[in-house]
């Protein structure tokens, strides 16, 4: 039996909509479940818990301590390669990162691909130490593909069957790294060393 043009149509039409359901409505929810599951936190510490921050680049290595008077400004000091006050805005961007960055996906890859990743020499390397004297450490390689995100490692270690993980995660972490030394520094309130302004008294004039 030959079936109307406009029933064909109307059975396609379920069809299609019926597969446009199935692969984004189901599949699609598996899929973006699986990609929920593939984006961790690359710690699980609080600011609160970190004491010290090494920052290593290529230019310099820079060692943070928070500053034992709590209760002052700032929050955190500069105890190499020079003693003073930090620049707690920059320090508190860094600090976000390590607690709330997540990695957006993880590779499990033979630890003799780490060049392939620029791991074997780093960009940067950040070691934490906690109040409770526990350290992680978060090494950052190059940029993947299309530069959306930094290769790296979070507390490296090879699993059982020789692999290594490796994370992508936010290149913020490099504009946070990659500073100089006076970037680090609390800036200078430069208003505090301003001689008090003076106006001129009008000189009087004699009157004849």
């Amino acid at each position: 039996m030959k079936l109307p043009k406009t029933t064909l149509i109307l059975i396609l039409l379920t069809l299609g909509l019926g597969g446009f359901v199935y692969f984004y409505e189901i599949r699609g929810a598996t899929v973006r479940e699986e990609t929920k599951e593939q984006k961790q936190k690359i710690f699980s510490f609080g600011e609160d818990d970190v004491q010290s921050l090494t920052v290593t680049t290529r230019k310099l290595t820079l060692n943070l301590e928070r500053n034992p008077e709590s209760s002052s400004n700032p929050k955190w000091l500069i105890k190499s390669p020079i003693s003073g006050p930090a620049n707690d805005a920059i320090v508190s961007y860094l600090m976000d990162l390590l607690v709330k960055g997540n990695s957006e996906r993880t590779l499990s890859t033979p630890a003799k691909d780490l060049k392939e990743f620029a791991l074997d020499q780093p960009q940067a390397t950040i070691n934490i130490t906690l109040k409770n004297r526990q350290s992680h450490q978060l090494i950052l390689g190059k940029s993947n593909f299309n530069g959306r995100f930094l290769y790296a490692q979070a507390d490296p270690t090879a699993k059982p069957d020789g692999n290594i993980n490796v994370l992508l995660v936010s290149t913020d972490f490099a504009n946070a790294v990659n500073r100089e030394l006076s970037e680090w520094k609390q800036p200078v309130d430069n208003s505090q060393k301003l001689p008090p302004l003076t106006v001129p008294k009008p000189t009087p004039t004699n009157s004849k």
